[in-house]
């Protein structure tokens, strides 16, 4: 299904493009499902907020559903949908923000302005050169889950 406003990646050959030539700007990958519910309340937010990050960010859906995906989602082991991953000149960026997992942000937003305020915090970091910042959000709206181990 997809947003109309954002675009939606199926094929490794997009994605690769995608992440290789934003130059100067943050992408976000969301990595989900169109008929996911998480992944449409995260859509929406991602498509309402858009507009308001365009000089300094750009956004993608990526279709989990897509043979030619599953590289990145066995790289990045995204389990949990919605997974947002961030990138800043062909640069996978980290948030450390009190979860087990700084490489993924999982989960939807609460509102427009938290996902705002990671986005303007990874770019201001990125800028600087860090390839890992701290999230901007207080505690209490970083969405939380249990990471379970197989066979360790």
């Amino acid at each position: 299904m997809g947003s109309v406003v954002l675009p939606t990646l199926r094929r490794k050959r997009e994605v690769d493009a995608a992440i290789r030539d934003t130059l100067d700007k943050v992408l976000v990958l969301r990595f989900g499902r169109g008929a996911d519910a998480a992944c449409l309340q995260l859509d929406d937010v991602l498509a309402k907020s858009s507009w308001d990050i365009s000089k300094f960010a750009t956004i993608a859906l990526v279709d989990m559903d897509s043979e030619e995906i599953q590289v990145y989602i066995d790289y990045f082991d995204i389990t949990l949908v919605p997974a947002t991953i961030f990138f800043f000149n062909a640069h996978h960026m980290k948030m450390d923000s009190g979860t087990p997992d700084h490489t993924k942000w999982i989960g939807s937003f609460s509102s427009k302005q938290d996902f705002i305020d990671v986005v303007e915090a990874i770019f201001r970091g990125a800028m600087k050169g860090k390839l890992i910042v701290s999230c901007p959000l207080p505690p209490e709206r970083i969405p939380r889950f249990q990471l379970l181990f197989k066979d360790v």
